[in-house]
């Protein structure tokens, strides 16, 4: 049985070509990108942003890679709207889900609050280092300072 949406009642025979012809005319589509892969511009905000946690979240995982083995990290772009009771901070930076036997330890690192709070790509990298320390340190019950020292030290 075919369903038609409520207003396209179309009569029966041929379908009508006029929308074809319309929609792309020569079957070219677009030509080419608007910015070149070798440009800077051609990776969105996001996507750098991706790129930049996954490889400081490696490097922190090299450090100690038999408690970090199953860590799973994750951006998002906010924290939702009602965080839990435990958190009292107006808003979060990065959040740390201990392991369950359903899901492995999971850290989550909020892109735009982060975003907000740094004036360049510098401030941005040197706040997702400090807030996967914070959130990783919570999970193994180490210092953040002993997780990544560095992190600090590129405030001064």
């Amino acid at each position: 049985m075919d369903l038609q949406p409520s207003g396209s009642a179309q009569p029966p025979g041929p379908p009508s070509r006029r929308g074809a012809r319309r929609r792309d005319r020569h079957g070219r589509g677009r030509r080419f990108d608007l910015v070149p892969p070798h440009l800077p511009g051609h990776r969105t905000r996001r996507e750098r942003f991706d790129e930049m946690v996954a490889d400081l979240a490696a490097a922190t995982a090299e450090r100690f890679p038999r408690r970090l083995a199953h860590l799973r990290v994750h951006v998002e772009e906010v924290p939702a709207a009602d965080p839990s009771p435990w958190e009292d901070a107006p808003v979060l930076l990065g959040r740390a889900l201990p392991a369950t036997r359903e899901r492995p330890a999971t850290v989550i690192v909020y892109r735009r609050p982060i975003e907000t709070r740094c004036a360049d790509e510098a401030a941005v990298e040197a706040m997702v280092r400090q807030v996967l320390a914070e959130q990783i340190g919570s999970l193994l019950g180490i210092p953040p300072e002993d997780i990544d020292p560095e992190a600090w030290d590129l405030e001064d």
